[in-house]
């Protein structure tokens, strides 16, 4: 089974989606919890929402095949937290965003199986987006990585009440340009139809800080979306009526990255 895919454009642009696979191998999906088999905290479809953004654009697209209950791409490998102090899912992670066990009780994996798991998904994940900066930033002396992901509205484990339809990350402005994020932000308050917030809850996960060096011509910017937007949270079902306009802005804000 293939790791990844990665369809490789000719712009300046790569856009990662970290957490868009949802296979979970039959081994590790008998130890799991009968609700978690299904994978529900993946992004779901947003490659659907980015391959023909990505092929507008000629811009790069990688995603996984796993999903992040096999492990989380957008954590270190070491399994330092993101956020340090506040509850959250991890490299391999042993709880769901409900706050419920992943695992049948003592089955959840040892640290030995979380070394195999980082060196057969994590690695050549890894290997794949920093060999694609490395191309196109040869190609154009820069890259803007784009990290695309996607969450329920509503989780309360992670934040309080609903969180805004897009969510920009920059690592409170460490992961880009200043530049960058003002013709984002621009975009986004030129229209009406969504709100947003810039480095709220979601400020950039590991990818986003660990590739973004704007002095070394590489920005990093990860948009969250909230799924209600585009999809049925509930059933998981894809809504074409209501992605289109999503796709629509999304398309604006890459526009800038090429600007």
């Amino acid at each position: 089974m293939d790791i990844f895919s990665l369809k490789q454009g000719s712009a300046p642009l790569l856009i990662s989606l970290p957490h868009n696979g949802s296979y979970i191998p039959d081994g590790l999906a008998q130890r799991l919890r009968a609700p978690a088999r299904h994978s529900p905290d993946t992004d779901w479809h947003v490659g659907q929402l980015y391959e023909p953004l990505a092929e507008a654009l000629g811009a790069s697209l990688l995603k996984p095949t796993a999903s992040r209950y096999v492990i989380d791409l957008n954590r270190p490998a070491d399994g330092q937290a993101l956020y340090p102090g506040r509850r959250e899912t991890g490299l391999v992670s042993t709880i769901g965003f409900d706050g419920e066990p992943l695992y049948v009780d003592g089955q959840e994996p040892d640290a030995e199986e979380i070394r195999q798991r980082v060196e057969q998904w994590w690695q050549p994940y890894h290997q794949a987006l920093a060999g694609e900066i490395v191309r196109l930033k040869a190609l154009h002396g820069r890259v803007v990585l784009w990290e695309g992901h996607s969450i329920r509205s509503h989780v309360p484990m992670l934040f309080e009440g609903r969180l805004p339809d897009f969510n920009l990350g920059t690592a409170d402005g460490t992961s880009c340009g200043a530049d960058l994020q003002w013709r984002l932000t621009n975009v986004m308050e030129a229209q009406s139809r969504y709100d947003f917030v810039v480095n709220g809850r979601f400020k950039g996960g590991y990818i986003t800080r660990h590739y973004g060096s704007p002095a070394d011509g590489v920005q990093a910017v990860q948009l969250e979306l909230a799924q209600h937007r585009y999809m049925d949270e509930e059933s998981f079902a894809w809504d074409a009526d209501k992605a289109r306009p999503v796709q629509d802005t999304i398309l604006q804000l890459l526009r800038q990255c090429l600007t």
